[in-house]
């Protein structure tokens, strides 16, 4: 089965190191300045050259109250008048970009994230859809997986109408911790009544599917209040749980100074509040996909990793990665064919760049012969648990051990230890090695060994 995990905490306390997401390969590590609009412009012709189907990402900045755990590109602000600027920009952003794609392109994913997308008025949430449907062929048939990021503290009956009128047929809902003390410990306070109140919402408008965030790591969590959470949002019964673990990077986030490292959990006790909230979603009929999300057996998700056609960008496990990638707004990140490149992250440059008539791209990479290939089997491993050598050999005409061998010590370590089985012909993850995938990717990472681990959160 997929979904089977088996703990072990042995190997998880030997195998859990700081290392990548991989959201993407290479990594935003990667990125440099090197990269520029005319990267982007040659990679949208070559986009509308093949007419591959698109991917919009649009960032919102804008949050009215900082949530101290965050490490989202964000804009703290109770002005709402700071919106009308950034749209201005954002739709110049939009003209500029179309104008290079064929208008018969499909987009048929669409996502808001943040900030807090819900910061917009309606109005502004209105003006800036006709924008996109304008210059991009949104679909009218509700076919698109167009999904949209909730604070519910920020959303009511009468913006989740607005929002399924306006095409949308996804939430993704911010929730973290359900205990009082944890959300005073990081500044937000949000009752289980509003998350229920937008989910209710949701379903009685047919949203097609619901998300629900969980951190485990943050202050003043323990393992059974934990526990009480998970409980609690089961019984909301969402179709996709992502269960993060808090990286507690102060010297890179500001805001996470303002939490008291003495109240964080223990390594031992984080490990707990995993083990538990697995042994809690299993119970209730979720499927681990990997990488912190959980999925009902007939969701997309869970569907397209039994088929092994799953996939990861930028947006997380999706089952659009044939789509090219377009990332509008403030830090937003592109991937189309083998380029990446990513908008300033500062709001004020970003602005006044587009004011200037110019794109924002700041920084990306162009994939290279050995990148390409890295990226297919660190895609197949996170993705299916599994790696066919052969498929690999035909698509990159290599020979696999060949060209791997210097990493076949390792791979053969892993073997040893229970992580995977390592044959003539094919990896595959064992439920032991699951939760650890990460770490088995780390080993194709041709980069890792030049980064500042630091930059990264432990894989468990």
């Amino acid at each position: 089965m997929l979904d089977a995990i088996r703990w072990d905490t042995d190997l998880i306390r030997r195998y859990d190191l700081a290392g990548p997401r991989y959201t993407s390969y290479p990594t935003a590590v990667q990125f440099n300045s090197q990269v520029g609009t005319f990267d982007l412009f040659h990679a949208l012709r070559d986009s509308r050259k093949a007419l591959r189907p698109l991917s919009l990402y649009v960032h919102v900045p804008f949050c009215a109250n900082i949530c101290y755990y965050c490490a989202c590109n964000k804009v703290i602000t109770k002005d709402r008048g700071r919106a009308q600027p950034y749209l201005q920009r954002l739709e110049q952003e939009i003209q500029l970009i179309a104008c290079h794609l064929e208008p018969t392109q499909k987009v048929e994913q669409l996502h808001f994230g943040g900030g807090t997308p819900t910061f917009l008025s309606h109005d502004e949430l209105r003006q800036l859809m006709a924008h996109l449907r304008k210059h991009f062929n949104l679909l009218d048939d509700d076919s698109g997986d167009y999904g949209i990021e909730i604070d519910p503290r920020e959303a009511d009956w009468s913006t989740m109408g607005l929002l399924r009128e306006l095409g949308f047929n996804r939430v993704s809902i911010g929730l973290q911790d359900l205990d009082p003390a944890v959300q005073r410990a990081v500044n937000r306070l949000q009752s289980l009544e509003e998350t229920r109140a937008v989910i209710d919402a949701a379903r009685t408008l047919q949203f097609r599917s619901i998300n629900i965030d969980l951190i485990y790591g943050l202050p003043k969590q323990t393992p059974e209040n934990f526990a009480r959470t998970v409980e609690e949002v089961i019984s909301l019964q969402p179709d996709r749980l992502s269960v993060f673990n808090y990286a507690h990077l102060p010297e890179r986030f500001m805001p996470q100074r303002r939490i008291n490292s003495h109240e964080l959990p223990s390594p031992a006790q984080k490990l707990e509040m995993l083990q538990c909230t697995i042994e809690q979603l299993t119970a209730a009929g979720y499927r681990y996909i990997g990488m912190d999300h959980f999925a009902l057996p007939d969701d997309e998700l869970a569907i397209a990793q039994e088929e092994q056609t799953l996939q990861r960008n930028f947006q997380g496990y999706t089952t659009h990665g044939h789509c090219d990638l377009i990332g509008l707004g403030v830090s937003a990140i592109s991937q189309i064919g083998d380029l990446y490149c990513q908008n300033n992250s500062d709001l004020n440059q970003y602005q006044n760049t587009l004011a200037a008539a110019q794109l924002a791209t700041s920084r990306g990479l162009v994939c290279n012969a050995d990148d390409r290939l890295r990226r297919a089997v660190i895609q197949q491993l996170i993705c299916n648990f599994s790696l066919e050598f052969a498929e690999i050999e035909q698509a990159f005409n290599i020979d696999f051990q060949g060209y791997f061998g210097a990493l076949w010590p390792q791979l053969q370590g892993m073997a040893n230890d229970g992580l995977i089985n390592l044959e003539r012909e094919r990896i595959e993850v064992l439920p032991a090695g699951r939760l650890l995938v990460r770490s088995v990717c780390m080993v194709f990472d041709a980069y890792l060994e030049q980064q500042n681990r630091q930059r990264f959160s432990r894989v468990i």
